[in-house]
């Protein structure tokens, strides 16, 4: 594997603490010990995964985090990367539709894998202009990832002026930062359903489609790409990860809450848990929300080494139902979404009066299904399902009465009961989670599940990197660059694994061979 004279244990290779085991620690963490690093993963939780978590429920592990994986590339590169093959170590499966779409008038409208099928399906849905905006729609959301994929998401410390020498003021424009979302797909879609439907992707950055920038219309470009169901759920993916650090001799451990981190002649030297363990480090990297390093939660040394770039404006959070039931009213598959009347409405009261919609658009993931033509399990199998509506991040507000559980789950049963769903299955199997458990669970966020929101043009360019102000210590994960969502995540444990190399290398003298396909250290 070409790294071979580095293996784990040798007294010259350096012992890197990472803290927490979501997907993005989890991804620097593979790659470190794969190129010879002591690894130690240190996670206050008792599972792997971070927001990529699963709930059992009568016996059924249900997806209790993201659940729409696409980038497939960028997992692949990464399990090469580390020596293992993704498509061997989850089992992956392509889903030829992208979603089912309802609307509170009785339309539906699918969305596929497929350009083609797409446009003659949006085109019977919405006319024939419709079907020949949504074909321009997905030629700008192509051109916009193209420009975008390696200057800014692949870069570690993007600026808009290098993104302008990397592409060029013509393309740079062309992705519209100055447009709102919503105002961009006014262009091409007269329909409001149809803004509805392709102004959702903002909301795979916690974000509102009326303030964020137009240039994430990339989003549906990379749906559009390709969309795969994982048997186990996304938190396969975590599990997977931590397997191969392990396999390479590196260490994860569960139910191990850091607490401070430590420095030592102005360079980070030790970690130190609520159990009493101490672990000195040559290097640390913290794979949480950059903002619980802000507020001090990992002591008065490690505080000051991430700036705060302006106000951090919380994205979205959600509230969202686990359930072990079974999905009764439409056919429909593995992902569906149901539509508000009033989306300008639904927006407005999320983010300018931090409350509930009356009226919220549900996301539902049913795991067991595939297409919309497919039937959901027989006789008495329960379906693994979740249920999402979008929710601020007021979740520290320990009075806040809006979290209070029973009217969260009514809330979601009665919004799918306005498009012809309903949920069959005992309330034992059915789990609620809000903004409030959100909180607890990922410290310094009030729930916010993706880092600070988009919106305005430079917002992008505001998260932090992978380096901080103190030597030695990193940070990967959502709330950093190039933000949330699973392979932008996977993709910022990648920048900070390729910042520590560049560091080892130049400050001692550990330095790796190179991976097959592997990660640049110059």
């Amino acid at each position: 594997m070409g790294f071979e004279a580095h293996k784990s244990g040798m007294p010259s290779a350096p012992h890197v603490a990472v803290i927490g085991a979501g997907i993005g620690a989890l991804s620097a963490a593979m790659l470190l010990s794969a190129r010879g690093c002591r690894v130690t993963v240190l996670e206050a939780m008792q599972h792997v995964g971070g927001k990529a978590r699963r709930v059992m429920l009568d016996g059924l592990a249900v997806d209790a985090g993201p659940t729409v994986f696409t980038l497939r590339s960028v997992l692949d590169q990464l399990f090469a990367d580390a020596g293992a093959d993704f498509s061997a170590s989850v089992r992956l499966k392509p889903m030829p539709c992208l979603s089912s779409n309802f609307w509170q008038d009785g339309s539906r409208l699918d969305l596929h894998a497929d350009v083609a099928q797409s446009a003659d399906a949006i085109g019977a849905f919405a006319g024939a202009n419709a079907a020949q905006g949504y074909r321009a729609f997905c030629k700008e959301a192509a051109a916009m990832f193209t420009t975008l994929n390696q200057p800014f998401m692949q870069s570690r410390r993007p600026s808009p002026l290098g993104l302008v020498r990397a592409a060029g003021i013509s393309a740079m424009l062309q992705t519209r930062p100055f447009h709102t979302m919503w105002g961009a797909l006014g262009r091409h879609f007269g329909d409001p359903r149809l803004r509805q439907l392709f102004g959702r992707f903002a909301t795979y950055c916690g974000t509102s489609p009326f303030s964020a920038p137009a240039t994430l219309m990339l989003i549906a470009h990379v749906e559009q790409e390709g969309v795969w169901a994982i048997e186990g759920g996304i938190n396969a993916i975590a599990v997977a990860m931590a397997d191969r650090i392990r396999a390479a001799g590196g260490h994860v451990l569960l139910g191990q809450k850091v607490e401070r981190v430590e420095a030592k002649g102005g360079k980070a030297s030790a970690v130190m848990c609520n159990s009493g363990l101490r672990l000195e480090a040559d290097v640390v990297l913290h794979g949480g929300d950059s903002q619980a390093v802000i507020d001090g939660l990992f002591g008065e040394e490690a505080q000051p080494s991430v700036p705060l770039r302006g106000q951090n404006k919380r994205s979205l959070s959600a509230i969202t139902l686990n359930a072990a039931a079974k999905l009764q009213g439409h056919p429909t598959g593995h992902h569906t979404v149901c539509f508000s009347r009033d989306y300008a409405s639904e927006f407005k009261t999320l983010f300018g009066s931090r409350g509930l919609p009356d009226d919220p658009t549900v996301y539902i993931c049913a795991m067991d299904r595939s297409g919309p033509t497919e039937k959901p399990p027989l006789g008495n199998q329960n379906e693994r399902l979740l249920l999402l509506v979008n929710a601020p991040a007021t979740g520290d507000e320990n009075d806040n009465p809006l979290w209070e559980t029973e009217p969260c789950h009514n809330r979601i049963v009665s919004a799918i009961s306005r498009h012809g769903f309903h949920l069959e299955g005992q309330p034992e199997h059915q789990q609620v989670t809000t903004p409030r458990e959100f909180a607890a669970m990922f410290p310094s966020t009030g729930g916010a599940l993706y880092g600070r929101a988009i919106h305005a043009p430079m917002e992008s360019f505001k998260r932090p990197d992978s380096r901080t102000r103190l030597p030695g210590f990193y940070l990967a994960g959502g709330s950093t660059h190039p933000g949330a969502g699973v392979p932008m995540v996977a993709l910022s444990g990648r920048l900070a694994a390729e910042a520590i190399l560049q560091d080892i290398a130049s400050t001692t003298r550990f330095h790796p061979a190179a991976t097959p396909g592997g990660i640049s250290t110059g």
